[in-house]
C-alpha cells in the first residue's frame, strides 16, 4: 500500500526514517508559520491569526499532493521572498491592494498548472547543463548554511563590510553553535535521528539560557474568513500585473527547479538519463498548492529548500511530505508549542545539511574553465544574492556566453539560447 500510495521502496529506505525525516523537515521549515503573520501585519485587513492559519493550510495541501502525486521527500509552504515581494514590493512599494497581490498570485498558479501540462518546466530543467545540475546542489548548501547562521545571530549585516560575525558568546549565536557540535558529535557517532534530537537537545539547552520561550501548549485555529477569496480582477490585464505575475513566475520557477534538483542529486533521485525522478509531478504539486494558497490568502507556495534536512536523515519517498502535511495540521492546535521552538534550535541543522549539500561540488571539471566558472557564479550567487534562482539565472548567462565566444556552440541547445535572452531580459526590465 506504502508503494502504491507514496512510492515508498523498502529497499533505500524505512518508515521509521520517513517518519522521523518528515518531523526533521517540518521543524526546519515552521519558522513560516510566525514570520509570514509578522510580514503580512504590514498590511491593514489582513490578521495575524488569518495569516497563520492561511499559511498552514496551502503547506498541507502541497504536502499532501507532494505525497501523492510527486511521491517525493519535499515540504512545501508559503515562500520566503515571495512573501516579501508580495508585501513590500507589490503593495508598499508599487502601492497596490493585498486583494490585487492575491490576484497576481492566483494568475502565476493557472500558468504554471498549464506549463506543467505542457511539459514546458520540465524542458527547463532538461536544459540546465550537469555542471550546472552539480553546481546548484552546492550553491543551495551555501545557501541554507548561510540562512542557519544569519537566522540564529552567528552572521549579522554590517553598513562597511556587509557581513560580519555577531556575538557568539551569548544568547541564540552561542546556543546555536553548541548545536552544531551537538549534531556533528551524534553523525559522527551515526546516532539514528541526529538532526531530530540535535534540534531538542538544542531547543532544551536555551531554556537556561533565555533563547527558548516556552509560549503554552494549545491554541484553536483563527478563521480565514477575512482574507479567503478575495481577488480583484478590474487590474488583471494592466502592465503592472503582467510585470508582477512575471516575476513570481522567475522566482518560483526557478527557486523551485534549484531546489528539486539539487535535493534530489543528494538522494539519489536522478533517473538513468539523468534527469529528476517524477519532476513533472513535482511542478504539479507545486502549481496546486500555489493556486489553493491564493485561494485561501497567502502568497505563492513553494517547494521548501530545508526538504533537504529530511532527505539527510533518509527520507526518500512521499512519506515523507505525508509526514509534513500532519505536522503542518497538528500545528493549526499546537501553534504556541511549534512557535516555541527558537530559530537557534533549527541553525544547526541548516549549517550541517549545507555541508551534505556541497558534496557535488567534487564533481565539477575545475580545469574546464567554460565549464568551472558558470558553476562558480551558479554557487557563489546563491548566498551572495540570498536567491537561488538569481544563483540559476547567472549561472546559465555566463555558460551560454563563454561557450559562444569561444565557438563552443555544439554544447549550447536552442532553448538554452531562448532562456538565456529571457533570463537577461528579466534582469533588465524587472
Amino acid at each position: 500500500m506504502l508503494q502504491k500510495l507514496f512510492g515508498f521502496d523498502p529497499r533505500i529506505t524505512t518508515i521509521r526514517k520517513e517518519i522521523i525525516a518528515g518531523i526533521t523537515t517540518f521543524l526546519t521549515m515552521s519558522y513560516i508559520l510566525a514570520v509570514n503573520p509578522t510580514i503580512f501585519s504590514m498590511l491593514d485587513g489582513m490578521p495575524g491569526g488569518a495569516v497563520f492559519t492561511s499559511t498552514a493550510l496551502p503547506a498541507i495541501i502541497g504536502c499532501l499532493a507532494m505525497a501523492f502525486c510527486g511521491k517525493l521527500p519535499f515540504g512545501l509552504a508559503p515562500g520566503m521572498g515571495l512573501n516579501a515581494f508580495f508585501v513590500y514590493s507589490v503593495c508598499l512599494g508599487m502601492g497596490y491592494s493585498w486583494q490585487f497581490a492575491l490576484t497576481a498570485v492566483l494568475l502565476e498558479g493557472f500558468i504554471f498548472i498549464l506549463l506543467t501540462i505542457t511539459n514546458v518546466r520540465e524542458a527547463i530543467v532538461n536544459a540546465i547543463p550537469p555542471v550546472l545540475r552539480d553546481a546548484i546542489g552546492a550553491g543551495i548548501g551555501l545557501f541554507i548554511a548561510f540562512i542557519g547562521l544569519s537566522s540564529a545571530g552567528v552572521v549579522v549585516g554590517d553598513d562597511v563590510t556587509l557581513v560580519e560575525l555577531g556575538d557568539i558568546t551569548s544568547g541564540s549565536a552561542l546556543v546555536a553553535l553548541i548545536g552544531v557540535i551537538i549534531t556533528g558529535f551524534m553523525f559522527m557517532r551515526d546516532v539514528p535521528g541526529a538532526i531530530l534530537i540535535g534540534v531538542i537537545v538544542t531547543m532544551i539547552i536555551g531554556i537556561p539560557i533565555g533563547v527558548t520561550e516556552f509560549q503554552g501548549i494549545v491554541s484553536h485555529p483563527q478563521s480565514i474568513e477575512p482574507i479567503f477569496c478575495k481577488f480583484e480582477f478590474e487590474n488583471i490585464f494592466t502592465l503592472d500585473m503582467l510585470v508582477v505575475v512575471f516575476t513570481l513566475l522567475f522566482i518560483d520557477m526557478f527557486d523551485t527547479v534549484g531546489t528539486l534538483i539539487g535535493v534530489c542529486s543528494k538522494a539519489n533521485l536522478i533517473d538513468e538519463d539523468g534527469k529528476v525522478h517524477r519532476i513533472k509531478q513535482a511542478f504539479m504539486s507545486d502549481a496546486i498548492a500555489t493556486t489553493a494558497g491564493a485561494f485561501l490568502g497567502t502568497s505563492t507556495t513553494t517547494t521548501y529548500v530545508e526538504s533537504a534536512a529530511g532527505v539527510a536523515q533518509g527520507g526518500r519517498s512521499g512519506l515523507t511530505a505525508f509526514v509534513i502535511a500532519i505536522c503542518f495540521a497538528i500545528a493549526l492546535f499546537f501553534s504556541p508549542l511549534f512557535l516555541s521552538i527558537p530559530s537557534a534550535a533549527t541553525a544547526p541543522v541548516l549549517i550541517i545539511v549545507g555541508l551534505m549539500m556541497m558534496e557535488p561540488v567534487v564533481k565539477l571539471p575545475f580545469g574546464d574553465f567554460s565549464e568551472s566558472i558558470p558553476a562558480f557564479v551558479c554557487i557563489i550567487m546563491m548566498p551572495l544574492t540570498y536567491s537561488i534562482s538569481n544563483g540559476i539565472l547567472l549561472g546559465m548567462i555566463t555558460y551560454v556566453v563563454l561557450n559562444l565566444i569561444c565557438g563552443k556552440f555544439k554544447k549550447i541547445t536552442p532553448v538554452m539560447y531562448i532562456l538565456t535572452v529571457l533570463f537577461i531580459l528579466k534582469f533588465i526590465f524587472i
